[in-house]
């Protein structure tokens, strides 16, 4: 049973219907002439963390209508039920609910696409259920080892609890903002300063003001807390001192419960983009969320030196297991944009949806590399 969820900051042609799951009750946005329910195959498009569905809403409009786009809200997020996220399954509690969500709505097959954090998402559903995935669209993709406490193109753990990732590592300024509603630029901490100077590249154009709007709110709709975001943590002896706990969203990241390098030993594989821009500060080599980085460059104090915790190599890792994945019968494409930050389908929405709807409609039946 559907029903329809209120939701702000919705563009012209867009429509929220909540579907009904025996795991929970999920927020869908899709165009208006998109029927969720038509069954045959859709594009399902997945959001990051401290985000929403409400990302996705020009590539939703300016996707092919017959592609039959639409985007979720994760469970914690928009207008999804906020229910609590087991991290000891990692990613799972919502890959889980999505492959729930594609069966109620009828859909054979879908082409999924994740940003950030969702990237990490549809590469665990594509790897608990490669016979219900078409294709695979990462855009800015967390590494498929997680988010910090890791070395190597091989995703090795710098210590085996996985210190340096998880609930700990989160900025508890930016959890105090997010829970208050925070809507100002006041402090540099807050939702839409961190919009500003994060999710997009440093020298991108402002957004408009209707559109930042929209964005912040849609940052606000993350539940906060030990269920939710960022998590719990747990304490270690080694530096910086945190390890990840078992509840929330950080830890659902932590490399002691993503690894989602096996997509390289699947039998069958399907083609996969990503689309990343080289001005992300987020996911990169050198990422301003990753504690080794910023100890590296002096902003965490005690960094033990590059010997014995050096930064995450996030899109080296990305790279090397596509590599794998291509070398064992796969095909993938790699896009990097020019300029851009960490959300390549808000700051170039044209060239995204243009790429995007290429690899919908011809994929590459072998490595095309980098672009």
């Amino acid at each position: 049973m559907c029903r329809v969820t209120v939701v702000p900051a919705l563009l012209p042609g867009i429509t929220a219907t909540a579907v009904r799951t025996p795991r929970l009750t999920q927020q869908v946005l899709h165009p208006d002439a998109v029927d969720p329910r038509a069954g045959g195959e859709a594009v399902l498009l997945v959001h990051g963390n401290v985000s929403s569905a409400v990302f996705w809403q020009r590539a939703l409009l300016d996707l092919p209508a017959d592609r039959r786009p639409l985007a979720v809200d994760l469970r914690g997020y928009g207008g999804t039920d906020p229910e609590p996220i087991d991290a000891s399954r990692g990613v799972r509690d919502w890959s889980d609910d999505i492959a729930e969500l594609v069966t109620e709505l009828g859909v054979d097959r879908v082409h999924l696409v994740g940003w950030s954090m969702g990237g990490g998402v549809v590469l665990q559903l594509l790897l608990d259920h490669p016979e219900r995935v078409a294709s695979v669209t990462l855009v800015a993709p967390v590494s498929p080892y997680g988010f910090g406490g890791t070395t190597g193109l091989e995703g090795d753990r710098v210590h085996p609890d996985g210190t340096g990732s998880g609930g700990g590592a989160a900025n508890p300024e930016f959890v105090a903002a997010l829970a208050s509603g925070d809507t100002t630029a006041d402090t540099a901490t807050s939702p839409r300063s961190i919009l500003r100077a994060f999710y997009l590249a440093p020298d991108s154009l402002p957004l408009d003001p209707a559109t930042e709007d929209a964005f912040v709110a849609s940052m606000l709709t993350t539940r906060t807390g030990v269920d939710h975001y960022p998590g719990d943590a747990t304490t270690s002896d080694e530096w910086p001192g945190a390890a990840p706990g078992s509840r929330g969203v950080l830890n659902t990241m932590a490399p002691t419960v993503l690894d989602v390098s096996g997509i390289t030993e699947l039998a069958v594989k399907p083609p996969v983009l990503w689309v990343r821009g080289d001005a992300d500060q987020i996911v990169s080599d050198t990422s301003a969320f990753d504690l080794a980085f910023l100890g590296s460059i002096g902003a965490v104090p005690g960094w033990p030196g590059a010997e014995v915790f050096p930064p995450q190599p996030m899109v080296g890792q990305t790279r090397a297991v596509l590599d794998r994945y291509a070398a064992s019968g796969g095909a993938y494409r790699e896009v990097v944009l020019p300029g851009v930050g960490h959300s390549p389908h808000v700051e170039r929405p044209a060239e995204f949806v243009a790429v995007l709807t290429e690899h919908l409609t011809r994929p590459p039946a072998e490595p095309a590399g980098l672009t």
